[in-house]
């Protein structure tokens, strides 16, 4: 274990994706900063979830890097002036400590791109833990490889990584930092150009309270019922919600016309950005979702949440903290999906 003598001026946190990681991610980046308040923390990301990062009170400098493009267009005269505008602004500092919060080869190769500063030193996870990848790449760059764990929340394998490498105590409280605008102007300008059949679809303002339903995952185990959605949705219209579809794709932007054709006042958000949607959801009443990026950013915003699993990888990645912060975040596991009882009962302590 490396004893800084002087607290460290400048940390690099690499971690690059993916939306829910980087979400996970962020109690990393907010422990450094209580510990060190004087440090330039900055981050390397894709450029997809950098608007998050952006978000984050404790981070400096954001740094985009997109490698999931380049790989796909390596000799491309485009890809190589992105390649090169990025070492630029990589190199831009030199760091006390360079952290590997991903443990996968392309972060790897970012923490060795990095430059340290004299007596700087680059650290990284030195074994996988449980369902999470791991490279061994990751390993090899570190000049310093932390052993962890291997049965640890996401959220607690990064600030653990970071309070082992720079020889602190990892805090008890947990912070996100995020802090968005509570503001519908960002959806009142989208919804202007969405096509006027759709109007009464779409957001418009509303004295009922909103609750977003966040139902688009990446796979499709994942998901909950569209029958399951359905009655879950009348119980919430029943007593005095209205719903929002939010949609990231044409699949889902199907799902979400079809769940509002089936609940009364439902409504079809449209397409927004990251930073956008994060804002938009700020406003709401609260949100249930599956296990997804837009789930955890509920969580990290301190929303009123039930976060839905068909597996038991909850203590992994569903919402932790001490039992008082918890009240307004819970995780629901069955298989094969959870029971829209369970999930109402769950939303009524969460809001009680």
């Amino acid at each position: 274990m490396v004893e800084f003598v002087t607290a460290p001026h400048r940390v690099l946190v690499v971690k690059l994706s993916s939306l829910g990681d980087v979400v996970h991610t962020l109690p990393a980046a907010m422990d450094l900063q209580a510990h060190f308040p004087n440090a330039q923390i900055d981050w390397v990301v894709e450029p997809s979830f950098a608007p998050i990062v952006k978000a984050c009170s404790a981070v400096h400098r954001v740094i985009a890097c997109d490698l999931r493009h380049w790989r796909k267009n390596m000799l491309s005269q485009d890809t190589r002036l992105a390649w090169i505008a990025f070492l630029a602004e990589l190199h831009l500092e030199r760091y006390d400590a360079i952290i590997d919060l991903q443990g996968l080869t392309k972060s790897a190769l970012v923490s060795w791109l990095a430059r340290t500063s004299n007596k700087g030193k680059r650290y990284a996870m030195a074994n996988a833990t449980e369902g999470s990848a791991y490279e061994r790449p990751t390993r090899w760059v570190a000049n310093m490889a932390i052993d962890l764990e291997p049965h640890v929340h996401a959220i607690t394998r990064g600030r653990l990584l970071c309070a082992k490498a720079l020889n602190y105590q990892m805090p008890s409280q947990l912070q996100y930092g995020l802090n968005p605008s509570q503001t519908i102007q960002a959806i009142d300008s989208l919804q202007a150009s969405q096509d006027a059949t759709h109007k009464n679809k779409t957001y418009a303002h509303t004295d009922k309270k909103l609750v977003v339903f966040v139902h688009g995952t990446s796979r499709a185990d994942k998901e909950w019922p569209l029958a399951s959605w359905h009655e879950l949705g009348l119980r919430l219209f029943n007593a005095g919600y209205q719903i929002a579809l939010p949609h990231g794709n044409e699949e889902e932007r199907l799902r979400c016309v079809a769940m509002a054709e089936m609940v009364p006042s439902a409504i079809v958000w449209p397409r927004m950005s990251i930073d956008n949607l994060m804002q938009a959801m700020a406003c709401t009443s609260g949100v249930i979702g599956v296990d997804s990026g837009l789930s955890h950013i509920a969580v990290a915003l301190n929303l009123p949440h039930v976060q839905i699993y068909n597996f038991d990888t909850a203590w992994r990645t569903g919402p932790i903290g001490s039992a008082n912060e918890t009240m307004r975040q819970r995780s629901v596991v069955d298989f094969p999906t959870p029971t829209v009882d369970a999930v109402w009962s769950l939303w009524q302590e969460c809001t009680a």
